[in-house]
């Protein structure tokens, strides 16, 4: 969706909206939905925030995400006022203007837009102002470590050039993440994986923990293209030497991370983005012997992703997804698996529904869209900074759920 797009959207959704979940009366509306280190998250803010990302067209369920985010806001509000760092009225004003700008839309008219959804101000001020004082922790507290040097800089401009592109020869580790308590054990477990320097200690733990199908060779991959992979991975991974490990990257109920082995050009073009055709197959049973002997039999009949219709026609639409996506919107987990394979290979490294469904992935093919506008030296500087910023502040967040006392009445 384009935000010039917004305000038609918004007034669609307006009339196609419905109330969620249990209607919030006038008794229940401020008892506690969640408490997050002793500060409540009220039925009416989950009901208002659910009602403010439906308005924006969210993915995902808008009450589950609701909840999600606000336990976010609190968890980020809390350790900007541990920094002592606010956002004065000035500053949450200026950001709704900007935020309003992105929908061709004065804040006043933003607001006035939310209103008719239901969706207080108050409720777009404080998704502003969390936003806000996020952003400002995340670089006092990460800002040095975020610096680029001039060779990343190199990096990222040949692998994004038309003159060639950049190859890796890496190792990963998949840590499972499907609960909060296998995720709270695995982000620790990470934290100390991401500082080893020796390929035998990262091989060894990869054979010992790692949930990816490339554990049995101690997660060594084969070479890849830089271009297969997420952005912010790219990033992250531009920036290590041989040996180093990227900070932990957390993914779809798991954690990642990779080991640099070498990297090297490439005489192959390397396009600036890619649109990734890819089909998923959901097989119940997740890892256990019988779904993967049906992931097995169906990898035998299958070449291509057109063979897949012919397999599972009488089964349920929705057990077959067929998708085009550009490469930043594709899943993380999904991304990491596809920059793998080729055309026609299969992955069943994924599971869905906390193990119980497995992922029959296959690769239909990559459209590669090549950029015509050349980005300045401060720009591309700019984006790796952003990113390595960005991977800081999910480990972060990541950090402080896991030491919170979250509980749910």
């Amino acid at each position: 969706m384009t935000m010039t797009r917004f305000f038609t959207l918004c007034l669609t959704a307006v009339t196609a909206l419905v109330f969620l979940g249990t209607p919030i009366t006038a008794q229940n509306q401020f008892s506690p939905a969640v408490k997050v280190n002793d500060q409540v998250i009220t039925n009416y803010e989950v009901d208002q925030r659910a009602r403010f990302l439906t308005l924006l067209r969210a993915p995902g369920d808008p009450a589950e995400e609701a909840l999600k985010a606000l336990i976010n806001d609190r968890l980020q509000s809390q350790a900007a006022s541990a920094a002592g760092i606010t956002a004065t009225q000035e500053e949450v004003e200026v950001g709704m203007e900007e935020f309003a700008a992105r929908a061709e839309l004065t804040a006043e008219d933003f607001i006035k837009a939310l209103a008719g959804g239901g969706v207080s101000a108050e409720t777009f001020r404080d998704f502003v102002s969390a936003g806000l004082v996020w952003r400002q922790v995340v670089r006092t507290r990460f800002g040095p470590r975020a610096s680029v040097s001039e060779a990343e800089v190199d990096r990222a401009i040949a692998q994004s050039s038309n003159k060639g592109g950049l190859r890796a020869l890496l190792s990963e580790i998949i840590l499972p993440a499907n609960t909060p308590q296998t995720a709270a054990q695995s982000q620790l477990r990470a934290e100390k994986i991401s500082k080893i320097t020796s390929t035998a200690a990262f091989s060894a733990q990869a054979r010992r923990y790692s949930a990816s199908g490339s554990r049995s060779r101690g997660g060594r991959l084969d070479w890849m293209p830089l271009s297969n992979l997420p952005a912010h991975i790219r990033s992250q991974i531009l920036a290590l030497s041989p040996g180093q490990v990227t900070a932990p990257i957390q993914i779809t109920n798991g954690i990642a991370l990779f080991q640099m082995h070498s990297i090297e050009e490439t005489q192959t073009t390397a396009p600036t983005d890619l649109a990734l055709e890819y089909a998923a197959l959901y097989i119940a049973g997740g890892h256990n012997q019988a779904a993967m002997k049906e992931a097995a039999r169906i990898k035998a009949r299958a070449d291509t992703c057109d063979d897949l219709y012919g397999i599972v026609k009488g089964l349920p639409e929705d057990q077959l997804q067929i998708d085009t996506l550009p490469l930043a919107q594709v899943p993380q987990d999904v991304a990491i698996e596809l920059a793998k394979l080729d055309p026609g290979e299969v992955s069943t490294n994924l599971t869905r529904s906390n193990g119980e469904t497995l992922v029959f992935l296959m690769l239909c093919g990559r459209t590669p869209e090549l950029g015509e506008n050349v980005l300045s030296r401060q720009e591309v500087r700019a984006q790796l900074v952003n990113q390595r910023l960005q991977s800081y502040a999910n480990g972060y967040l990541a950090d402080l759920e896991a030491d919170a006392t979250i509980v749910y009445p």
